[in-house]
């Protein structure tokens, strides 16, 4: 299964502001840092702030904040809001022609299964969980559980 290049950025930003909780950061910043164009990301930025995720803050000393704690955020649910779909083979979307093995075929069922589980265990952390803040030997062997934000 392979994520999108918009739903990698939307973590990527999300991740950006948890390791910089203390300011407001700009989308150039991010820009910056990645070596994301910057159009991109502020189309990224405008629908992760319209999912509650962050905070726009516009005008002179204006940027980006999380809206909420990085343990509050489970990132199976941002992957699921901001990924466009997950047809994993042609047949999950909407193909020109059926096709002719779908009356026989059981793998569709099996294969949406598969992408099922992967946003399953994806649900089992947060973004606290994906940032290491702490030296590699204290990190806890314990996942938070995030509530899911509408």
């Amino acid at each position: 299964m392979q994520l999108t290049l918009y739903t990698d950025y939307s973590l990527r930003v999300l991740v950006y502001l948890s390791v910089n909780p203390e300011k407001t950061v700009t989308i150039s910043e991010i820009s910056d840092y990645y070596q994301i164009s910057r159009n991109h990301l502020v189309k990224i930025v405008h629908n992760l702030a319209i999912l509650g995720y962050i905070l726009s803050f516009r005008g002179k000393g204006g940027g980006l904040r999380l809206a909420h704690p990085p343990e509050d955020i489970n990132i199976g649910d941002v992957v699921r809001k901001v990924e466009p779909n997950f047809n994993i083979v042609e047949c999950f979307g909407d193909a020109p022609l059926p096709c002719k093995i779908l009356p026989l075929c059981a793998l569709k069922n099996a294969l949406h299964r598969a992408g099922e589980s992967f946003l399953d265990v994806l649900g089992q952390y947060t973004l606290a969980d994906a940032v290491k803040t702490t030296p590699p030997s204290e990190i806890p062997i314990t996942f938070h559980r995030a509530k899911a934000i509408t």
